[in-house]
Order: C-alpha cells, then structure tokens, then sequence
C-alpha cells in the first residue's frame, strides 16, 4: 500500500508485537539471544552489536521515511559519518566539502581522516564550475549539507548529484536540518542522507544517535558490515526514543516552521539585525532553490548583528525562553553564538562563521511568547 508521510512514520517497521498485541515496539534491552542449536537464530538475532529488533523497527522507519532501500541507526551523528567514510574512503582519496559544514563533520574530515590520508577540499557547492574544478580522480564523496549550518544555505541537490555521478563520486547529503519532512534528498539523486537524529527526528532533547540511509541496496550492505564491524550502534533505549519522536515529526516540523517563518520576518524589521538567514525569506539568496526541493522551510534561522560580536553575545545572555544551549530540533527554543560554540572547530579556517551570528532553534511554543523574548534581548 502507498501510504503518506505522517502514516509511514507511524506504521514503518512498527507493526504491534506479535507475542502481546502492543501497538508501540517494546525495548529490546537485551546483549544476546537464544539460539535453537548451534547456528540457529531466531530472526536472525544472535548479539545485540550485531542486530536488535528495537534498532531493526528504527532502520526500517528511516529507509521508508527516506525513501531509501536501507537505514541503519548509529550512537551519533558523527558515528554515522565516520563509518560512512571508512566504508567508501581509503588513504589517498579526496573528499569535497561545502565551505560552511558543520562544525563537527569539518573536524572529523581535517583532523582525524587527514591522519588517515584522505585530503578534502572545501567548496562553494553553489558555484558547480568551482565544484568541477575542485574535483580529483580520487574524488570519492561530494559532501553537501542543506540547509547548512549555521548559515543557512541552500544547494541543488540534483545538479550536485550529476555532477558527482559524472565525476564517479556519492553524494552523501547531511538533511538534519530539514528533516525528511521537508526534504528527501535521495529522491533527487543523492546516493546517502546522513541524520543526527538527536535533532529533529527525536525531536525531544533526550536522545543523542546518528543515521544512515541509502538509494542503493549493495551499498547500504557495505555499511552494514561496518556498522557491525565498528560497533558504534544506537542502543536499544536510543532506537526507541527516536522511534516515539518519528511519530509526530510531521506535525511538529508544521510548527517549528510557522514560528520561525513569524520570528524571521519580525528580526528583518528589527533596527538591531543586519542580515537574516532563513531559506524561507523570499530575498533569501537561494529561495529558488530551496521552495524547488523542500516542501517548508524548518525551524533553524540565525541572523547577524549590526552591533558585531558583543552585540551578538549580549542577545545569547539576555533570552529567556531561548535557552542558551548547543544542539537543535527539540520542542524548546534554543540560542547559540556559532563562533564561540557549536562552531569553534573551524576557526582560523576557510569555514570559519561570522563572530556577529546568532542562531536560533526555534521551538514550538506560543510564537508571540517567543517574539517577545526576542524583543526584550534585542532591545
């Protein structure tokens, strides 16, 4: 049957139990399993590293929500990553990045797999001449976040995937940010989507894991392998709080995309604000783009001060219902500096962020509550 969204992501891999009839999928917290003589699995199930049937239901539920052949749950987001790269890179491979990637994902990539021998190269990944150019015969990945992190821009995720195919590269697509909600990149031609579903796929602030998803089965085989060969799999408990979050991502992405739609328009009339970054600003320099291929525009926004970085540091100490805190996609509003914070990694690097950016997580509370606080810290 072809269902909707919102029904996939309460019905995917989530069929009531059958030894009880329970319609939510138990929590499997168990290490191992008995076997029926030796080799004998039941369900295939032998050790929890391996498979579990709570982390089972969750992949099953990505894959559908994706529209991907295979969805694995990872311990983080960066666990998702690495053993993405360590499955398709080896030493002397090339990596292109976008030139504003999250934080996190840069250091992995500059840190840790330049120790490894894969170089990288960080790219305007809306200038396709600039991207073509940066490419390499040992290009493996062109790695694409969008909208990014923090500063909200946007690319064509289709024409980023012919030109990958052409040059005989994935495109691995980071959709934390919109959410397969709003967005379902390997519909347009992308090879792998990455979450941290800490953010908006558990949706509550009480989850830290990571996910997989791919187009093709062969690959999403390969990564299963290493998943199971490095270890850094969600644990049961993980797998099924994103399981209950999955549920109302629809209706929740409905809100957190209103409020922030409301708080963007009130900050670009705001005497204080110099700049405002939200994809869903029709002068937002990749709107085109962006109302193409997502069907809403999220909850992340972030916007630059005209005072400079003080300025931007007084508004993260002066919110009240924004909670000066790191991460996003919970149901509460959430205030950062980038440059200080989330984003540290990348200074003194060509992804370094403005020092005058703020960026908001907006939650899904009453949007007036919300304008006023803002108001009263910007004021």
């Amino acid at each position: 049957m072809n269902t909707g969204f919102n029904t996939r992501a309460i019905h995917a891999g989530q069929e009531p139990d059958p030894a009880t009839g329970a319609v939510v999928v138990p929590v499997h917290l168990t290490s191992t399993y008995k076997q029926d003589g030796v080799g004998g699995l039941r369900g295939g199930y032998e050790y929890s590293r391996s498979g579990n049937p709570t982390r089972t239901a969750l992949q099953e539920a990505l894959a559908a929500l994706e529209e991907g052949s295979t969805g694995l749950a990872f311990a983080s987001g960066l666990a998702a990553e690495d053993a993405l790269l360590r499955t398709v890179c080896a030493p002397g491979d090339h990596v292109v990045l976008p030139g504003d990637a999250y934080g996190g994902t840069f250091r992995l990539v500059s840190k840790v797999f330049s120790r490894w021998g894969v170089e990288h190269t960080p790219v305007d990944l809306n200038d396709l001449d600039a991207l073509r150019a940066a490419l390499r015969p040992t290009t493996r990945v062109i790695w694409c976040e969008t909208p990014t992190n923090p500063l909200l821009n946007v690319s064509d995720i289709a024409a980023l995937a012919q030109v990958a195919h052409e040059a005989g590269a994935l495109l691995v697509v980071d959709n934390t940010f919109a959410s397969p909600y709003l967005q379902r990149p390997l519909t347009l031609g992308a090879d792998v989507v990455v979450h941290s579903t800490t953010k908006y796929l558990g949706g509550h602030s009480d989850v830290v894991g990571g996910a997989l998803v791919t187009a093709d089965a062969g690959l999403g085989e390969q990564l299963a392998y290493h998943q199971n060969a490095m270890g850094a799999v969600a644990g049961p408990m993980d797998a099924w709080l994103v399981l209950r979050g999955i549920k109302t991502l629809g209706v929740r992405m409905d809100r957190h995309s209103a409020n922030a739609a409301r708080i963007a328009e009130f900050l670009l009339g705001h005497p204080a604000v110099g700049d405002v970054l939200y994809p869903g600003l029709p002068q937002h320099r990749h709107h085109e783009i962006a109302a193409k291929q997502m069907s809403g525009y999220g909850g992340m926004l972030s916007f630059r001060l005209r005072g400079g970085e003080e300025a931007a540091l007084k508004v993260c100490e002066r919110t009240q219902l924004f909670t000066l805190a790191e991460s996003l996609g919970g149901v509460e509003s959430l205030v950062e500096h980038p440059h200080r914070m989330t984003h540290a990694s990348a200074a003194g690097s060509p992804l370094e962020v403005p020092a005058d950016l703020v960026r908001l997580s907006v939650g899904i509370e009453d949007v007036e509550d919300l304008l006023a606080d803002l108001d009263q810290a910007l004021a």
